[in-house]
């Protein structure tokens, strides 16, 4: 008989596990890519035009400017360990360490704004007695502080569902709160120190407040301990940069990428997922949803009826007023990197100013001298007054704000160019109690093995939050989609 020459059998191969990520903001993004790192298939929905969230982008009179997000926090090496991943470690920058100046309540034209004390944490000092602190609080104010070394600490470092704001006031008064924490925190959060959360937003200072015996040493401490150098940190040509580059690596990757699809809904199917868009529906084996709080309970409610109860308030937004202008006077930095406004500050609506070109080097350069870029915020407390509703009557309001905060008249006709953009719902609010809400959702997706929830309503405010929150998820839903190879040593 001839001889049959044979060839092997090809193995089938079993295909990837696929996931579908709901949200294309910062914590899809970086979902998705730890995701595709891991060999899963990967299907990205985001409802808008465009992929970010707030780390997004604009021009404006020719400069391309940062729309959300325009720096990081520093406090761990995140964000720069990111950039470099992502090829864009050399445009890491620090900012002007001249810092920013504070605006207090009152009408005192001759103690209205300071530089801001920069000994602190959220605007809690360190030391009530340094000479700055006092020129900002007064000696009143720095007596009662002063209280703090001595007060006993009672149950404050032990007590549920305490916020910053009680915290604050117990040890050190209400000149501490109003003058200093308050215009930080609302800068920061959009919120008010009484509403918020001690444990999430300033998580180890009641355990150090335990063991060193004061708030203020506890903040002491907790500044020896931080990394040296500037808190915040950039990328020269602005932050919007991660998000070009991380969109290219995932559809590099192989990602599936795609804007302009709104999830109307989200169901079981045997072991996975149906996810039904208004251009129609696809099935995965896991299903991450990275959307706001109301959001994820909204399409997650019917599946899992025990997040019915645990449904966030939606928070109002938070409105960015972008302005630039020639005005040779602001050469001179008038007020260093901007302006925090405390509430009750007189013949100011804005929250703060943030004098851009004079905060990041590589922008001033790129508009030249007498040309600059502010951006005033409002949305305090995250809502906005009747007066600023619309996009004309912020424009108007941030040029006499800029005027009366920069004490440099700035006229419609030294405006080049000029924007406004709202961001619906992206501060989240740490209220009190939200820990304890957070727990419980991750409680309700950890009974699924194909679902994972992550964004900022839950892993807290800032880049560097939601990034690490993102990995971690997108990590255990790995392991359990494709556990990693055993060690064949068996050891």
């Amino acid at each position: 008989m001839p001889h049959r020459s044979s060839s092997p059998t090809p193995r089938k191969t079993t295909p990837a596990p696929s996931v579908v990520v709901i949200g294309g903001g910062m914590a899809g993004l970086m979902t998705a890519r730890e995701l595709v790192k891991r060999g899963l298939a990967v299907t990205i929905l985001e409802r808008s035009t465009a992929f970010g969230g707030c780390v997004a982008d604009h021009e404006v009179a020719g400069l391309r400017l940062d729309s959300g997000a325009e720096s990081y926090s520093t406090r761990s090496d995140t964000v720069p360990a990111l950039a470099r991943e992502l090829g864009l470690g050399e445009l890491l920058v620090t900012p002007n360490p001249v810092g920013a100046w504070i605006r207090f309540p009152g009408k005192d034209p001759q103690h209205s704004a300071m530089p801001l004390p920069r000994s602190g944490i959220l605007g809690i000092p360190a030391d009530v007695l340094d000479p700055d602190i006092v020129r900002a609080i007064g000696r009143a104010g720095a007596l009662r502080a002063s209280l703090d070394k001595v007060l006993p600490l009672g149950s404050l470092y032990k007590d549920e569902g305490i916020s910053l704001g009680e915290v604050v006031r117990a040890r050190m008064g209400i000149d501490v709160l109003t003058r200093l924490v308050a215009p930080v925190v609302g800068g920061v959060f959009s919120a008010d120190p009484d509403d918020l959360d001690v444990d999430s937003v300033a998580p180890g200072l009641r355990t150090m407040m335990k063991k060193h015996g004061s708030l203020g040493a506890a903040v002491g401490a907790m500044r020896a301990s931080a990394p040296a150098g500037s808190a915040v940190g950039g990328l020269s040509g602005g932050m919007a940069q991660l998000t070009r580059v991380l969109t290219a690596e995932l559809r590099a990757g192989g990602a599936d990428l795609r804007q302009g699809s709104e999830v109307l809904s989200v169901a079981r199917a045997g072991t996975g997922w149906t996810v039904t868009t208004a251009n129609g529906s696809l099935t995965a084996d896991a299903l991450v949803m990275a959307v706001d709080g109301p959001g994820a309970v909204d399409l997650l409610g019917p599946a899992l009826p025990r997040l019915v109860a645990d449904r966030p308030q939606a928070v109002p937004g938070v409105a960015l007023v972008t302005l630039v202008v020639d005005v040779p006077e602001l050469d001179a930095h008038p007020r260093g990197t901007g302006v925090l406004v405390a509430a009750g500050a007189e013949g100011v609506s804005a929250k703060a100013l943030t004098h851009a070109t004079a905060k990041w080097a590589w922008l001033a350069d790129q508009a030249g001298p007498g040309s600059h870029v502010l951006r005033l915020s409002y949305g305090r407390a995250g809502q906005l007054g009747d007066e600023v509703a619309d996009d004309a009557g912020l424009y108007s309001a941030a040029l006499a704000d800029a005027s009366t905060l920069l004490e440099t008249t700035i006229d419609d006709a030294d405006v080049v160019g000029w924007t406004v953009v709202r961001w619906n719902g992206s501060l989240p609010h740490a209220s009190v109690g939200h820990r304890d809400l957070v727990a419980r959702v991750r409680a309700a997706a950890a009974a699924e093995r194909n679902l994972e929830i992550t964004g900022a309503w839950l892993a807290g405010t800032g880049l560097v939050a939601v990034i690490d929150d993102a990995r971690v998820r997108a990590a255990a839903l790995a392991d359990r989609l494709v556990p990693r190879p055993s060690d064949p040593t068996g050891l």
